[in-house]
């Protein structure tokens, strides 16, 4: 998928979106009833992984912005992600992960956001609130007890990392290879109370 000339997703490389999954839903493993948020179901691969580390009792709210996005991963003439998105532990909405967060606070145990290439907003200009500061407080208020956010960027984001510690967040940031014999990289940033 392209966006302005410029590479968005590929089912190529996806091994930093995966990876995304196992660092919000890897400490989720065990824990019954987990809540979960994904902010952007791209070509579902996040998805797919996060599925793969939550009970059979967990619930996964998926807010994708686009219906053609959720239209192709329900296509099966696409090898996309229709089988995870008929998962009995998954919702799919067409909404703004913006307003899923400010309408659930105190509702998930794990949120993964990957609307974006970053707090760089490329695709849509409404997205770099979710990198200020009244997007990290939101994103954060949605979050239970014990709960954490991660976020996907297609790069390392410094001033973004502080803005997190600013506002009293514990913050590690992770490499992760775009295809698991690639040298690119994209970054994850986790972050909890």
């Amino acid at each position: 998928m392209r966006a302005n000339g410029a590479e968005l997703m590929s089912t190529r490389r996806s091994h930093s979106e995966a990876e995304l999954a196992a660092h919000a839903c890897g400490p989720l493993a065990f824990m019954s009833q987990a809540q979960v948020l994904i902010g952007g179901l791209g070509f579902g691969f996040t998805l797919r992984a996060a599925l793969g580390f939550l009970a059979p009792d967990a619930n996964v709210l998926v807010a994708e912005l686009l219906p053609e996005v959720i239209a192709w991963n329900r296509n099966p003439d696409y090898a996309l992600g229709g089988d995870v998105v008929a998962d009995p532990r998954v919702t799919v909405v067409q909404a703004d992960v913006h307003d899923v967060l400010r309408s659930n606070t105190a509702s998930f145990d794990g949120i993964m956001l990957d609307v974006d290439n970053g707090a760089d907003a490329f695709t849509t200009s409404g997205n770099a609130s979710l990198y200020e500061s009244a997007g990290i407080a939101a994103t954060v208020d949605a979050l239970r007890p014990g709960g954490r956010v991660a976020w996907w960027s297609a790069h390392e984001d410094p001033g973004f990392v502080r803005a997190l510690r600013r506002a009293g967040l514990q913050v590690a940031t992770h490499r992760s290879r775009t295809h698991t014999t690639s040298k690119t990289r994209h970054s994850i940033i986790v972050a909890h109370r």
